[in-house]
């Protein structure tokens, strides 16, 4: 498909962050943008599946909430749980004191971006795919306008580049801007660098609290952490639609691997997932009958991957080379899952920067020498956000990844131990459970 010549803005990457800047930009009755993606269709990959409080209502500022909310499952409450029992649990309901929207939304990444891709054609915009971004120089009659070349010899001016092209951004290399862990290189002996997750059906299919829907459920082991949520069989379709159709429902488990394992492969097996999630998982879903009175097996592997739980940011979230450079989303910063932090942060990103940047086409419409403070301010802000979210989903991770090993011979207590007892009796609190909600939220964070 070929592309216009010119434009003023150009958003590279259509996953939920450049699918959002879009939105945002169109909600600001600004319309003179072209979205790109590098490949021909959008991510089928299920991926990120929390969207929390704060990022249902700036999507909902901009009117692309509705979609969402319609499909999705609205998050009840988090649960801590050992393999046999529950160690505590925070409900979001305290939260309907802050938002008009006081829960999370439970729904596979791959099911976001279709809502979203779909609310974008009612605008009269479409995706324009395949196209791969592969360079970028300053045009050569005007400063401010830079020509960004594309993989099958196409070449468009632009005057605003919007890097939404994920933890590998094409953008940001050709620009030149760093990305790494603001602490420094992760410790190769760390127990959580890297973890599997993957959409599964049971046969006979689960039983107990933590198959219901509404419920993220969190395992802890020692030194290891296990995630489950209940999708029912809301999603199926959207699911299944590249491999065989199922009725039943589905699950998205995750589990963090310990380096001593080895690297998980890329696409884990049906047995390898078995695998995890009889060594790891809660009784109710493990095929151990010592375990589970009622075992379970895997039957149908729907989708599954692994990836590393680094983090890393962006030297600079704004930059020029010609035109203006924004980085929003994974090409700007990247961090562990713990807390579902990820897209969250992306989208309500993306929804600043179409902002900062209509306000900016403005001030230059009727100043074309208008200095950058407006993009500058918008990029400190979020960079600065950013590092707040790395900060406080490493200490989540850290939290998980207590182990019970003894402290010493003579005082038999661990790590592990004192957190569930502590939580066991910080759970009865509702203020401590109003608080767990709240962190969760983002509404204080947006």
């Amino acid at each position: 498909m070929s592309l216009p010549e010119n434009t003023t803005v150009l958003i590279v990457g259509a996953g939920p962050a450049g699918l959002t800047a879009a939105l945002a930009l169109a909600h600001q009755r600004y319309h003179d943008f072209v979205i790109v993606d590098a490949v021909v269709q959008g991510q089928n990959a299920s991926r990120a599946i929390t969207i929390h409080s704060a990022t249902v209502e700036a999507l909902a500022s901009i009117d692309a909430a509705d979609g969402l909310l319609s499909q999705a499952i609205k998050g009840k409450s988090i649960r801590i749980t050992s393999r046999s029992s529950q160690i505590f649990e925070a409900k979001f309901d305290p939260l309907k004191k802050h938002s008009a929207h006081p829960y999370p939304l439970y729904i596979p990444q791959n099911v976001t971006e279709l809502v979203l891709g779909q609310k974008l054609q009612t605008l009269g915009v479409q995706v324009q795919r395949p196209h791969r971004v592969v360079g970028m120089k300053q045009n050569e009659k005007d400063s401010r306008i830079t020509d960004v070349s594309f993989e099958d010899g196409q070449v468009i001016r632009v005057r605003y580049i919007i890097g939404a092209d994920g933890a590998r951004s094409n953008i940001r290399t050709i620009a030149g801007i760093g990305f790494s862990d603001p602490e420094g290189p992760n410790l190769d002996n760390n127990l959580l660098t890297q973890m599997v997750s993957a959409d599964v059906t049971f046969e006979p299919e689960p039983v107990g609290p933590l198959t219901l829907e509404g419920h993220l459920n969190g395992t802890v082991f020692s030194g290891n952490f296990f995630l489950l949520t209940p999708f029912g069989n809301r999603f199926n379709a959207e699911l299944t639609r590249d491999g065989k159709p199922t009725t039943k429902s589905i699950f998205r488990v995750g589990c963090a691997i310990p380096v001593k394992n080895g690297e998980p492969p890329r696409a884990p097996p049906k047995e390898y997932i078995q695998d995890l999630i009889d060594t790891y998982g809660p009784a109710c879903i493990t095929s151990n009958p010592s375990l589970n009175p009622t075992p379970v097996k895997v039957d149908q592997l729907v989708w599954s991957t692994r990836f590393r739980t680094h983090s890393a940011i962006a030297d600079r979230t704004f930059t020029r080379l010609g035109a203006a450079i924004l980085l929003v989303g994974d090409a700007a910063h990247i961090h562990s899952p713990a807390g579902g932090q990820g897209m969250n942060l992306a989208i309500r990103d993306a929804i600043f920067l179409a902002e900062a940047v209509t306000k900016h086409i403005q001030a230059s419409a009727e100043n074309p020498d208008v200095d950058d403070a407006i993009l500058q301010e918008f990029a400190d802000a979020r960079h600065a956000r950013a590092l707040e979210i790395i900060g406080y989903s490493k200490t989540l991770l850290k939290f998980a990844s207590f182990t019970y090993d003894s402290y010493a011979w003579w005082m038999p207590c661990s790590a592990a131990s004192i957190r569930d007892l502590v939580l066991r009796i910080l759970g009865r609190f509702d203020f401590v459970q109003s608080k767990v909600a709240w962190g969760l939220s983002g509404l204080g964070r947006r």
